[in-house]
């Protein structure tokens, strides 16, 4: 089983370094928790690192949120040190968040986290961050996204391969996981919020995955091709999305602003023309909450009959004019 995922883990890091055009030994940041998954990646990005494919720091954040936390940054701090790989510990206070976040605890955690990453993947000019999330944490995903409310999009889950994001195990069960480090005696931590139910993601992973399986012993078999089905039809909307993109818009190259035919657009299917409006404003580059009702709001006024302008934001709006649309700052 290692064998076949360390050298399944040098494919995928070899895809991640074409995908971005690195010619160099790649350096990976890998984010070390002391559980199970990361363990376990971590005794294969090792040997990866000790036959010189690859240049490793492992990172951890103690969020300060358990008493033993601190127990957890040593265990990784010395595991790391037993592999000869470089350790970069923070806490919560640590993180200077650009932002104001009234959301969940555990979507707190998730944001501190990839804070984190972001930063230590500057520090140390690294190229790729590996996380060991596994199947179990895509089914909890998808479960969550879809009682939450989401897009096709969003029902994909985590990729294998997302830039600079590695998850070499997402195929691989936890209980495979787990086995195989107690079968080789090789020590993990774990955390007790995990049996709380005061998590949504614990819920589901107590409750709702294993009801699925009694209902079905094929769930997890059937959940996989389901998840690849939505893939292969998600990506087929986004290629035709960014060829009807380039039918409709065209780059203005006096103000350089994407300026669409109204005409076109307005014969588009509405699941078009929220494909194609969520990726003219990403094109812009305008920071907006990525909401239905603000999308919604924008199709209501591209698709009636009115011209002008239509304020969408303190420093955005949208103008109709004739048969031509765009974004403009007031």
């Amino acid at each position: 089983m290692k064998l076949k995922l360390k050298q399944f883990t040098q494919n995928l890091i070899t895809k991640a370094c074409a995908e971005q055009g690195i010619k160099e030994r790649p350096k990976i940041v890998l984010g070390l928790s002391g559980g199970p998954d990361s363990i376990f990646l971590l005794h294969i990005l090792a040997e990866l690192k000790n036959e010189a494919i690859i240049e490793l720091t492992a990172t951890h954040l103690d969020h300060q949120w358990r008493a033993e936390s601190a127990r957890d940054v040593e265990f990784c701090h010395q595991i790391c040190n037993d592999f000869d790989v470089k350790f970069i510990a923070a806490t919560a206070s640590d993180l200077n968040l650009d932002f104001k976040f009234n959301g969940s605890k555990e979507e707190l955690g998730r944001r501190l986290r990839r804070k984190l990453f972001e930063t230590v993947l500057q520090s140390e000019q690294a190229h790729i961050l590996a996380l060991a999330h596994h199947a179990q944490d895509q089914q909890e995903t998808f479960f969550i996204r879809l009682i939450r409310g989401t897009t096709l999009s969003g029902l994909r889950c985590m990729e294998m391969v997302d830039g600079k994001y590695l998850r070499p195990l997402l195929d691989t069960n936890k209980a495979e996981i787990v086995t195989f480090l107690d079968k080789n005696k090789i020590t993990y931590l774990t955390d007790p919020t995990n049996a709380s139910d005061d998590y949504l993601r614990n819920r589901i992973r107590k409750y709702v995955l294993p009801a699925l399986k009694q209902c079905d012993e094929r769930f997890e078999l059937k959940f996989k091709s389901t998840l690849d089905q939505i893939k292969l039809e998600d990506d087929f909307l986004k290629q035709l999305t960014s060829q009807e993109f380039e039918r409709i818009f065209d780059l203005s190259s006096q103000k350089n602003i994407w300026v669409g035919k109204l005409d076109q657009f307005q014969k588009l299917n509405v699941v078009l023309q929220r494909r194609i409006t969520l990726h003219w404003l990403i094109k812009e580059k305008i920071k907006f909450s990525l909401s239905s009702s603000y999308l919604d709001e924008v199709l209501k006024f591209l698709n009636s009959k009115n011209g002008g302008q239509h304020k969408l934001s303190e420093y955005w709006q949208l103008c109709k004019k004739n048969n031509f649309f765009h974004m403009s700052k007031h």
